[in-house]
């Protein structure tokens, strides 16, 4: 909005209401020298053109991760998006990052967002989604504690092979009420099941596998379900990457809780990191439980088809005390973006998308596992991401060299993993060409 600044009288009016006679007055309690210290020396105001033409340069300092060759990953991945999305999600009446607070005044927002929630349940297998949170490591961080008030317990395990990044999120989260969280360990890249059942006891309120897990290893989900069913008083929780549910058995046929995860995959760009979309879907048991926001559909007085927010559960509707979250605005844009990409995608366009990532990450992982100066240091079954481990030359370096032919190498590991300073985590989309991958394998074979 346009700003409106005080005029003479208005000041005048407000230094007499509250008892100073001057502004200078006003601030005298602050010192002359803080006073000084708040001038700013600010520059004249630039006209509207010279004003634009700053701006383009300051952002043409950036180099955008879809005008390189990109295998970048580590929950943030160059996917293909449909330009029907922008087209339909970028419709004004959609474009809020707010349910309404008359939210069945907007009956198309409301159906966007039931469809939204029918579609994460199509593609997880479970029985119910909420409308949203804010990204996945949040999204995690409720379902832990959705779990631990369920169960009544404290102890979760949850294992170093599940993104860091969403462990400190999970821990910030749990760091004011008793908790116990187990960090088992994964030195082969994957969980094992018989180390898994030596550390559930009954005292665990969660198990959390990620799939496929930080390292890009698929998980042997269907070995651990079977392994944390044995104690019936554990939930079974599964972060999972949406697009590999194209290929991969989808968690709720397998007996999981409760399956959370990070949307940015399904039509969102990768933008520095958000804005991002958090998803969790659930056993109809635990419909009461789940934070944020639900949509239901029912009839309205005159027996039309209607949608509403149903079983709100947020402190602004309940006790405090009794709240499922605190959860306060949504990822409501990017949730329809979803649901418009999957829509638009459908289950074989999904399954297709799956593949290719799937066929492509083959080829890069065997291609690089020949070079005599890299190795992948863990040998397990992948989706589209992995581990290269640098033999020779250091990650800066190889970093630098494909930087110089317009690559984005991977992620550095030794960021969060002191044991693997020496690696990087290579991720591989549908967008990236065998041409784009012999051209990598050819930088690095000259390291």
């Amino acid at each position: 909005m346009t700003q409106s600044t005080h005029n003479q009288q208005n000041i005048e009016r407000m230094l007499q209401t509250i008892g100073a006679r001057s502004a200078d007055e006003l601030f005298a309690p602050l010192g002359s020298q803080r006073m000084a210290e708040a001038k700013f020396d600010l520059p004249p105001a630039a006209d509207q053109i010279n004003l634009a033409r700053e701006i383009r340069e300051l952002a043409g300092r950036n180099r955008p991760a879809g005008g390189r060759i990109s295998f970048l990953g580590a929950g943030s991945y160059d996917h293909y998006t449909p330009p029907a999305v922008d087209a339909l999600a970028g419709q004004s009446a959609f474009v809020t990052a707010y349910t309404p607070y008359q939210a069945e005044a907007s009956q198309g927002s409301l159906q966007a967002f039931f469809e939204y929630q029918s579609l994460v349940c199509d593609l997880t297998g479970m029985d119910v989604a909420n409308s949203s949170l804010y990204e996945g490591g949040s999204a995690l961080a409720e379902a832990l504690l959705m779990a631990m008030d369920i169960t009544g317990k404290d102890k979760v395990i949850l294992p170093a092979n599940v993104h860091p990044e969403y462990r400190q999120v999970v821990a910030t989260y749990l760091q004011h009420r008793p908790n116990d969280l187990l960090a088992l360990e994964a030195p082969d890249g994957r969980v094992n099941p018989t180390k898994l059942e030596e550390a559930i006891n009954g005292e665990t309120a969660a198990v959390v596998i990620q799939q496929p897990n930080f390292f890009g290893c698929v998980e042997p989900l269907s070995q651990i379900a079977e392994t944390v069913r044995k104690h019936p008083k554990t939930l079974l929780i599964v972060v999972a990457d949406p697009i590999s549910l194209g290929l991969l058995t989808r968690p709720g046929q397998l007996g999981v809780d409760i399956v959370v995860g990070e949307g940015q995959s399904l039509g969102m760009p990768m933008g520095l990191g958000g804005p991002y979309l958090g998803f969790l879907a659930c056993r109809q048991e635990y419909l009461r439980r789940i934070p944020g926001r639900l949509v239901g559909q029912t009839v309205d007085a005159d027996g039309r088809r209607a949608f509403c927010l149903t079983l709100q559960t947020r402190e602004q509707h309940i006790r405090r005390e009794r709240a499922a979250s605190n959860v306060c605005t949504n990822e409501g844009l990017l949730a329809i973006r979803a649901a418009v990409y999957l829509s638009i995608m459908g289950k074989q366009g999904i399954r297709q998308v799956a593949d290719l990532c799937f066929q492509k990450a083959q080829y890069l992982h065997r291609r690089i596992a020949e070079l005599d100066a890299f190795e992948t240091p863990f040998g397990q079954p992948v989706f589209k991401e992995f581990v290269v481990r640098c033999r020779k030359a250091g990650v800066e370096k190889v970093l630098a060299a494909a930087k110089e032919h317009d690559i984005l190498a991977g992620v550095p590991l030794g960021r969060w993993y002191p044991n693997l300073t020496d690696c990087l985590l290579v991720a591989v989309t549908e967008k990236r060409t065998r041409d784009e991958m012999n051209r990598f394998v050819e930088v690095l074979s000259t390291l």
